[in-house]
């Protein structure tokens, strides 16, 4: 079966480049302007889908005019203490520890917060019973949560790039196996009907 992500559209501290986690932010004013002028290709918006329970996803899914249903393990990954805070000023206040937690790719976590292995272990449950369940699905979601799925799917360490840039108001396809293991089909669709 197939599985698209989309990532919520832009917020306030998107645009301040602050670390959100599971901070339950809006859309921006810019966001929800972005967003409404997305659109889904009519293939995938004919999916079930699925949201983070965050509002920025709800929110998210609401504007692109899709029934959603929520889904707790499509929740942000957990920046713990970090939340709110900018990498930039966190790697001036300890680079070596703050580059050191960083080379740990899988691994790597925030103080209180998940690893990006968290997010998969998270997701594996979910992504069993969505192929159990046999039927396309898309979920309105995250960077973290996206990223992770990459990982899984293409066996990227995260420890360097990643094997193809996501970007993120495109919408990403990926494939299940009766098992739920991910394969990426093709990244970065458009939601720009003048693309």
């Amino acid at each position: 079966m197939r599985l698209a992500l989309l990532r919520h559209g832009p917020t306030g501290w998107n645009a301040e480049k602050r670390m959100q986690g599971r901070a339950d932010q809006p859309l921006s004013a810019e966001g929800e302007a972005d967003v409404r002028s997305w659109t889904l290709p009519p293939e995938i918006a004919a999916f079930q889908w699925r949201c983070s329970p965050l509002v920025r996803a709800r929110r998210t899914a609401e504007l692109i005019g899709v029934t959603a249903q929520i889904e707790p393990a499509a929740i942000e990954l957990d920046f713990g203490a970090w939340e709110g805070r900018r990498l930039a000023e966190i790697r001036a206040a300890d680079p070596i520890g703050t580059a050191a937690n960083e080379s740990r790719g899988l691994d790597f976590r925030p103080p209180g917060g998940e690893s990006p292995r968290d997010v998969q272990l998270r997701l594996r449950p979910l992504l069993a019973r969505l192929a159990a369940a046999d039927r396309d699905t898309g979920i309105v979601t995250h960077k973290g949560v996206i990223r992770a799925l990459l990982s899984l799917a293409t066996g990227w360490p995260m420890v360097d790039k990643p094997p193809v840039k996501l970007y993120w108001d495109r919408v990403h396809l990926f494939a299940l196996d009766p098992d739920g293991t991910p394969r990426l089909v093709q990244p970065n669709l458009t939601l720009k009907a003048d693309e």
